[in-house]
């Protein structure tokens, strides 16, 4: 069952306990992230902050460029805004790595 309130949209649920309760539908963006690691030392943390976010991700695709020493990782994602972000801040504030985030126009709402 799902009621609309204010413009936002709630889905009827049954939780583990087995309790009815409402649960906000959040809207989610799709979104590229781009990230260029330039010290080898924080790839190790850019994987894991990744995996983390695995239910997000569509896919992604990582490019060794051994003659410059840095690794590319291009990774498409379907997530609340909040969570691209945080996931790109997160990930931006790690030692050598930038990262740039492009996002479409395209919202829907999170099944």
């Amino acid at each position: 069952m799902k009621i609309r309130t204010e413009g936002q949209i709630f889905d009827l649920v049954i939780d583990d306990k087995m309790e009815l309760i409402w649960r906000k539908k959040l809207e989610t963006r799709v979104a590229v992230i781009a990230i260029i690691i330039e010290d080898g030392s924080s790839a190790q943390e850019v994987n894991e902050l990744l995996h983390g976010a695995a239910q997000y991700i569509i896919g992604r695709m990582g490019i060794p460029y051994r003659d410059k020493g840095i690794s590319i990782i291009s990774i498409a994602i379907d997530a609340p805004q909040d969570v691209i972000s945080t996931l790109s801040g997160k990930i931006g504030r790690l030692k050598g790595v930038s990262v740039k985030t492009a996002y479409s126009n395209v919202v829907s709402k999170e099944n």
